[in-house]
């Protein structure tokens, strides 16, 4: 607990005196204090009257195939789960046994998600705000205050702040990332069923290399984001056969 002080007064102290700026020592500062208390900003919250505090975060932004998914999760304040991190630190058995611990004793999760022809038609990072945005609005109930992974969203009218590395930092955003990880995974297992031979079940999208040289010998699916390369190029080269063909 006097180390916590310590790096609590450290990191105020760097902050005062760079007047607010969020400088290399204070992000450092900032990450050890989280990793002792991933508690910090909602406690910071609660101690000015917040009672519902949001934590949101994605999944998504990186794969070739499937949609983007976001997940808004509102925690009863004495909350704890030994072990909770950013989604991409666990095992998949952990994520599933944290999945499960999350929906029985959040007060409130939402889900939304952006399929590949809205990032197609938007781009990625669009796509993903409008899942945040519809995350939020889902709530059952309205959160005080937002924790958002890394993401600006400017339109939002509740309070909020943005947190780089924030599924590290926060443990209402790293509920809310376990639960969007898991939600998408599934997704691309069952995806994985109808397409076997992309290794979904293994990559869960991502452009590995078995998934690229199965574009290359298959084709691509409806489920694909036509944007994004590898895929583009593949469309592309398609495109081109099909106009020496027709010449």
């Amino acid at each position: 607990m006097e180390k916590i002080k310590e790096l609590e007064k450290e990191y105020q102290q760097e902050l005062r005196k760079n007047h607010g700026k969020y400088t290399k020592k204070a992000k450092e500062l900032e990450l050890a204090i989280c990793n002792k208390n991933n508690h910090y900003f909602e406690d910071l919250l609660i101690e000015e009257g917040k009672n519902y505090i949001a934590g949101v975060d994605e999944v998504g932004r990186g794969p070739l195939i499937g949609p983007v998914v976001v997940a808004c999760v509102i925690l009863p304040k004495e909350f704890h789960l030994d072990g909770l991190t950013d989604s991409k630190k666990l095992t998949a058995k952990q994520r599933e046994k944290f999945y499960d611990q999350i929906l029985k004793q959040a007060l409130s999760v939402s889900i939304a998600l952006k399929s590949e022809k809205v990032i197609d038609e938007v781009n990625i990072y669009e796509a993903t705000k409008l899942a945040m945005y519809e995350a939020i609005e889902k709530s059952k109930i309205k959160p005080d205050f937002v924790l958002i992974d890394a993401m600006k969203l400017d339109q939002l009218e509740i309070p909020h702040q943005s947190i780089i590395k924030g599924d590290l930092k926060s443990i209402t955003i790293s509920a809310a990332s376990v639960i969007a990880k898991v939600t998408r995974d599934r997704m691309l297992d069952q995806l994985d069923k109808i397409y076997p031979m992309y290794d979904l079940k293994n990559n869960k999208g991502y452009p590995t290399k078995k998934h690229i040289e199965a574009i290359e010998k298959y084709g691509i699916t409806e489920e694909h984001r036509k944007t994004f390369h590898p895929v583009s190029k593949h469309l592309n080269h398609r495109n081109k056969l099909h106009n020496l063909t027709l010449k």
